[in-house]
C-alpha cells in the first residue's frame, strides 16, 4: 500500500515548512531513520521550497497497516519541527493512502500541485529525490513502479498539453512581482543572492528584460558562471553590503540554513541608499531574510508565500490545460490501480499452483515407488512432464479468471474462496510490500528526453508486472510461465515436503 504524509504551500505557511525542510546533506540520515521504522517498507523523501513529503509503502498491505505507517511517518515529521508544538504541526500535515496517495504523487510530478502550476523545476526535484532514495536502497518494486508511472505521467502532461508554455517558475513569478512594482525593469539594478538553479532561472528572465544584474555568491566561480551567461557582474560575498546599497531589487535564493540578510545588516545600509526604496524577494526555504527587515522604513520584503497571488493569476490562463492534465493523471492512476490489484492476486495464484503441484507430484512419487517402480528413467521423465502439463492445465483457468477479476477490482472474494477451498496459507504478502534489501540492485534513471523529462527505468524492481509477462522479480513472475519440474530428484523432494506438510518452493 502506497502512503503519503507531508505538508506543502497549500497546507502550511513558510515558517512551518522551513522547520521541516530536509537539507541535501541531511537526507541520507533521514532516509535511514524512516527505513528503521518497523511499519514502513519502502520510502522516498521530496523536500523543496514548497513541500516536504514522504512517499512510502506500508510494511504490509491492509488498511490498518497503512494507517500505522502513516502515523509513524507523521511522528517523525513532528519530531523535526523542534520548538513548534506537535498539535500545531499536525494541523498542517496531510496524509493519503492507497489510490489517493498514488494520484497525489502523480499530480506532484506533473506540476499540477505546484505553487506555479506547470513549472518545470519540480520534475527535476522529483527525479533527484528518487535517485537519492535509490542510492540509499530505500526504494523497492512497488514504490519504484509508482515513481516510474509518475514520471510517465509528467512526460505525457508535458507533451500532450500546453501547461508548461511560457514562463512558469517560482523565479519568474518573483520577477513578475518586481514588474508590478517597477513596471519596466530595464536599467534597474537587480541583485541575485545565490547562484543555484532558481538564481540561474531568474537571471535568464532579468537579462531578457534588460535589468542590470549583480550575482553575489560565496563561490565566486559559480557566480561568474551565472553572470557570464546572462551579461551580469559576479561579486564575492564580501561585496554584499556594497551590492545592497546599489540594488533596486534583491532576489535571495541561497541554501543557507540561517538568515543571510538580518535586520541589522539591512538597517546598516539604509542611510547610504539616501531614501531609495529597496524591494527584497525571498524565494529560499529556509528563508534567507529576517522577517523583521520588513519593519525598516523604505524596505519592502516579500517571501515565497506572497507569490501565491501572482501564481493564481497565471493559473487562470492555464485552467483548460490543467483540466486536460488531470484527465491524464486519472487515466494513469487507474492503470496503476489495475496493476496493483493484479499484484495482490499473485501470492494466491502461486500458492494454488504450489498446492496442486505438490499433491500431483506426491501421488506420482507414491506410484513410482510402488506399482510403477519398474519404469526406467525415460518413462519416469515422461510421467513427470505429463504431471507438469496437468498442473498448468488445472491452474490456468482459475489463474486467468482471478487476474481478470483483479483488473475489475473484484478479486478479494475469489482469493478468499480459493484459499478456503484448497486450504491455502493466508499470510502471503506481495514481495513489493517488503522492506527493500540494501543488496538489491538500485533503480536506474534513463537519460532525459528533449523535453527535459524522462521515464525512469526503475530497475528490475519497477518492471515486474504479473500481468505483463516481462522480466522481473521472481516472486512476482507469472506462475503459469514457470518451467515444469522434470527432475526425479526434485519430484521426490516435492513429495517429501508435501507429505511432511511443508509446501514446495515455487520453481
Amino acid at each position: 500500500m502506497i502512503v503519503v504524509v507531508g505538508l506543502s504551500h497549500k497546507s502550511a505557511p513558510i515558517e512551518v515548512r522551513e522547520r521541516l525542510a530536509v537539507p541535501a546533506d541531511g537526507l541520507p540520515g533521514f532516509l535511514d531513520e524512516l527505513q528503521s521504522l518497523p511499519e514502513v517498507g519502502e520510502v522516498m523523501v521530496l523536500s523543496t521550497c514548497n513541500r516536504v513529503e514522504i512517499y512510502a509503502t506500508a510494511k504490509h498491505g491492509s488498511d490498518r497497516d497503512g494507517t500505522l505507517a502513516a502515523d509513524a511517518i507523521e511522528q517523525k515529521l513532528i519530531d523535526r519541527a523542534g520548538e513548534l508544538r506537535s498539535e500545531e504541526v499536525r494541523t498542517h500535515l496531510f496524509r493519503y493512502t492507497d489510490d489517493p496517495a498514488v494520484r497525489h504523487v502523480f499530480r506532484v510530478a506533473a506540476s499540477l500541485d505546484s505553487l506555479v502550476v506547470g513549472e518545470p523545476q519540480i520534475l527535476g526535484q522529483f527525479k533527484d529525490a528518487f535517485e537519492k532514495a535509490s542510492q540509499a536502497r530505500s526504494v523497492g518494486m512497488l514504490l519504484g513502479r509508482a515513481v516510474e508511472s509518475a514520471l510517465h505521467v509528467a512526460k505525457r502532461v508535458r507533451t500532450e498539453t500546453q501547461i508548461g508554455a511560457g514562463r512558469v517558475s517560482i523565479s519568474s513569478a518573483a520577477i513578475d512581482l518586481a514588474r508590478q512594482i517597477f513596471g519596466d525593469l530595464s536599467g534597474r539594478v537587480t541583485a541575485l543572492l545565490g547562484a543555484g538553479e532558481m538564481a540561474e532561472d531568474a537571471a535568464k528572465v532579468l537579462c531578457e528584460d534588460g535589468a542590470k544584474l549583480r550575482v553575489v555568491n560565496r563561490s565566486i566561480e559559480r557566480a561568474q558562471n551565472v553572470a557570464s551567461m546572462f551579461k551580469g557582474e559576479a561579486r564575492p560575498w564580501t561585496d554584499l553590503q556594497r551590492t545592497l546599497i546599489e540594488a533596486d531589487v534583491v532576489i535571495a535564493s541561497t541554501s543557507s540554513p540561517h538568515f543571510v540578510l538580518t535586520r541589522e545588516l539591512v538597517a546598516s545600509i539604509t542611510r547610504a541608499r539616501r531614501g531609495r526604496s529597496l524591494f527584497i524577494i525571498d524565494i529560499a526555504v529556509p528563508r534567507d531574510v529576517d522577517p523583521q527587515v520588513n519593519d525598516l522604513e523604505g524596505v519592502y520584503l516579500y517571501d515565497i508565500d506572497d507569490l501565491e497571488k501572482i501564481a493564481a493569476d497565471t493559473m487562470r490562463g492555464r485552467l483548460t490545460e490543467a483540466q486536460s492534465a488531470e484527465r491524464i493523471v486519472d487515466e494513469e492512476a487507474d492503470a496503476f490501480s489495475t496493476w496493483l490489484e493484479a499484484l495482490k492476486v499473485t501470492p494466491t495464484v502461486v500458492a494454488l499452483r504450489k498446492h496442486v503441484q505438490g499433491v500431483l507430484f506426491a501421488e506420482l512419487e507414491r506410484s513410482l515407488g510402488g506399482k510403477l517402480k519398474h519404469l526406467g528413467p525415460a518413462e519416469r521423465k515422461a510421467l513427470e512432464a505429463m504431471v507438469s502439463a496437468a498442473v498448468n492445465k488445472l491452474t490456468h483457468a482459475p489463474s486467468t479468471r482471478l487476474k481478470a477479476a483483479a483488473a475489475e477490482g473484484a478479486a478479494s472474494d475469489y482469493m478468499d474462496a480459493l484459499r478456503h477451498l484448497f486450504d491455502l496459507p493466508d499470510n502471503d504478502e506481495p514481495a513489493a510490500a517488503d522492506r527493500p534489501s540494501r543488496r538489491d540492485s538500485q533503480p536506474r534513471m534513463s537519460k532525459p528526453d528533449g523535453n527535459g523529462s524522462s521515464e525512469a527505468a526503475a530497475g528490475e524492481h519497477a518492471s515486474s508486472d504479473p500481468s505483463a509477462g516481462g522480466n522481473g522479480s521472481d516472486s512476482h513472475a507469472d506462475p503459469e510461465a514457470e518451467e515444469p519440474q522434470t527432475s526425479g530428484a526434485v519430484a521426490r523432494e516435492g513429495a517429501s515436503r508435501e507429505s511432511s506438510g511443508v509446501p514446495k518452493e515455487a520453481s
